[in-house]
């Protein structure tokens, strides 16, 4: 019979060994530990990418007895009172492990397993191939490794040293960079303490592993620390803010916590460095090592503060050897309805429900100076407001800053800032610190829908009224064809009824009073529609602006009208609107009746007076008045010019949201393109004639 002897069944092969975990870092952290229980002060990996693996440690070492009894005995479990018991002899550390099936994690990445150890000066070693084990065990026999006798020097140390070869390369095509930063994670050993008092150091390629390779550290922001254990200063960004959580969960049963977690700055931040993974996730160890990967997810916890989370919680009480083993076998999750489980969970749901209070409240004052020094323009905007306002604006420009995007999506955080500022300027227009304090609380989901949102907000903001305006009349310009310029003025006015009068709007309900008036008109002086389209007449639209109600008739541009038809036409409308109003309780309306022509009306009356000054007489006996197509757009644009160069606020504005548009020129700039020299309504003028 041959000097070792290894037993184990073959679905305990496939499942605790070459199927338990899919990467290098998972196994390397069993090797870890099993040195770290052995009382090692050091434990160093050589990696061979793709090759070849070297682990090896100056631990109490194994004879070959303490081989076959510990090493090859899959299911050994070394805290049971009758074998090594719960703490290691040399430094009295609580064994890290527990259920005896780690070592065949090393299948999981490798083929080929020689072990070398060596105590009291003798050195011993044997390899194990997979594959031999595999065929042995399917065939009903033992599987004997091949004794090593002639051991090189360089492996006679004290301790224990595994060579892993024949590597899977998919499980271990891992950088030494990344196996760096994963296992500096997942061990809560980087306390410096010398080897000579209990120490323990883990060396990759040469370079022991310090607080410098911990990569979520250097991304924070903010921190939450468990009870009165702290993380050093030094091992932590220049001005991270800190704050203080209890870690007591059951002072009765003893259950406690320590550890931290913490926000980045962006999501982003804690999955760029690929070779780091994912550090978006609490880890949770227990002696020191993890027994879970990652808890948010179980926290139900759905804000956006956990996309911004990572962090490192120990919670020894998970892994007591008297109680239950509540870890799985790969120690990647805990058995969830325990009730030590059930606590932790329920525990950090509470610390993380009153983090993200702390975090939403002071992120934002974080961010501001990275803003203003990004964005002049938006901190002349914030300047330039009333001094209680400020805060608010601050706290809203912020947040965006704060909103994570892809790179080549970027130009959606702009877009924010634009409608967060229209949406700003509308509401501080009514002085309501109440709803500005609601618009600046508001979270990334709230914000998002604001994209596009631009006219919500139009009838609330001068400058994009401006802005938009100057653009309708634009597409006027566009036209070239006279009988469809007059087609397209003829639906585009009564929508837009600032291009008759800047302060007209449409009225709310004007619809009903369209239908009354022509009803009205219709029954009481009997109109017929049909006569009246024959003698010209297109439609009539209703406004009201200023306590003063208006009807709109837009003739078409060929029909020129007389002047006593259009007297006449006129005083219906004006007494079927008064008839209407009055019936709604208005008995005095002030009323004006606008027809839009193309040409004069003509005259066909016999007087002893001017034909101009007879169309004035006929006009002020209905309180109405003549707007020629002609004169529409050049009016509206020397209107709306002169109000862009009255509001210098405007131009403020209008330059800010330009440049946040990327385009070089303000609205006032627009405005006198289109203006220049007269040329351009010429040229719409001589098009409508």
């Amino acid at each position: 019979m041959g000097k070792y002897k290894m037993t184990v069944d073959l679905s305990v092969l496939d499942s605790l060994g070459i199927n338990l975990y899919s990467n290098a870092a998972a196994v390397l952290s069993e090797l870890v530990a099993n040195a770290y229980d052995a009382d090692a002060t050091q434990v160093e990996i050589t990696w061979n990418q793709g090759i070849s693996v070297t682990v090896v440690d100056d631990g109490g070492g194994m004879t070959v007895d303490e081989m076959n009894g510990r090493f090859l005995k899959v299911g050994y479990r070394k805290r049971d009172g009758t074998n090594e018991g719960n703490e290691s002899p040399r430094f009295g550390r609580p064994f890290m492990g527990r259920k005896g099936i780690g070592k065949l994690s090393v299948f999981s990445i490798a083929n080929v397993v020689t072990v070398y150890s060596t105590k009291d000066g003798e050195t011993n070693g044997f390899q194990i191939d997979a594959d031999e084990l595999r065929s042995k065990i399917e065939s009903g026999q033992d599987y004997e490794p091949l004794e090593l006798s002639n051991i090189p020097d360089e492996h006679r140390s004290p301790g224990t040293t595994l060579v892993l070869s024949s590597l899977r390369t998919k499980r271990a095509d891992l950088t030494a960079a990344a196996l760096r930063k994963r296992l500096a994670r997942r061990f809560d050993v980087l306390d410096e303490t010398p080897p000579e008092k209990g120490g323990f150091s883990i060396v990759i390629d040469g370079d022991a592993l310090t607080w410098e390779d911990r990569q979520e550290l250097k991304s924070l922001q903010f921190i939450w620390e468990f009870g009165a254990e702290r993380l050093e200063d030094r091992v932590l960004p220049r001005n991270v803010e800190r704050f203080e959580l209890p870690g007591v969960i059951d002072q009765s049963r003893g259950w406690t916590v320590h550890g931290w977690f913490g926000t980045a700055k962006q999501p982003g931040d804690l999955t760029k460095d690929t070779d780091a993974g994912s550090l978006k996730n609490i880890i949770v160890l227990a002696r020191k090592r993890p027994i879970q990967e990652g808890i948010i997810e179980k926290l139900d916890f759905s804000q956006v503060f956990g996309n911004y989370v990572t962090g490192q919680i120990e919670a020894d009480f998970l892994d007591v050897t008297d109680l239950d083993d509540i870890a799985t076998s790969d120690r990647q999750r805990l058995i969830e309805d325990d009730d030590r489980v059930v606590a932790l969970q329920t525990f950090l749901r509470h610390a993380f429900l009153k983090a993200s209070e702390t975090w939403a409240e002071r992120r934002p004052k974080k961010e501001t100076p990275d803003v203003m020094a990004r964005y002049p323009k938006i901190k002349q905007w914030i300047d330039d407001l009333d001094a209680y306002q400020q805060p608010y604006a601050e706290k809203m420009i912020s947040t965006i800053a704060g909103l994570e995007f892809e790179r080549s999506a970027e130009g959606q955080r702009l877009d924010l800032f634009r409608s967060g500022i229209l949406a700003f300027e509308r509401v501080g227009l009514r002085k309501a610190s109440a709803d500005l304090d609601a618009l600046s609380r508001v979270t990334a989901e709230d914000l998002l829908p604001l994209l596009g949102r631009q006219a919500d907000y139009e009838s609330g903001l001068w400058v994009d009224i401006l802005r938009s305006r100057i653009d309708a009349i634009r597409q006027f310009q566009q036209l070239t064809d006279a009988d469809e310029k007059e087609r397209v003025l003829q639906e585009h006015l009564f929508e837009n009824l600032w291009l008759l009068d800047a302060s007209w709007e449409r009225a709310m309900g004007s619809e009903r009073m369209e239908q009354s008036l022509k009803r009205m008109a219709k029954d009481d002086f009997e109109l017929d529609p049909a006569e009246m389209e024959d003698r010209g007449r297109v439609d009539i639209r209703y406004a009201s602006t200023g306590g003063e109600h208006v009807i709109v008739e837009l003739k078409k541009y060929s029909v020129r009208p007389d002047i006593d038809d259009l007297r006449a036409q006129g005083g219906r409308y004006a007494v079927a609107l008064r008839q209407v109003l009055t019936q709604q309780g208005d008995p005095k309306p002030r009323t004006e009746i606008v027809f839009v022509l193309g040409s004069k009306p003509r005259v066909t009356a016999t007087l002893p007076m001017d034909d101009d000054d007879y169309i004035d007489s006929c006009l002020d006996q209905i309180d109405g008045r003549i707007v020629y197509y002609d004169e529409l757009i050049e009016n509206a644009l020397k209107q709306y010019d002169e109000y862009l160069q009255a509001s210098a606020s405007a131009q403020r504005l209008d330059g800010l949201l330009a440049s946040l548009d990327g385009e070089d020129q303000t609205g006032e700039q627009a405005a006198a393109e289109i203006l220049g020299d007269g040329s351009a309504v010429h040229e719409l003028t001589e098009l409508s004639s």
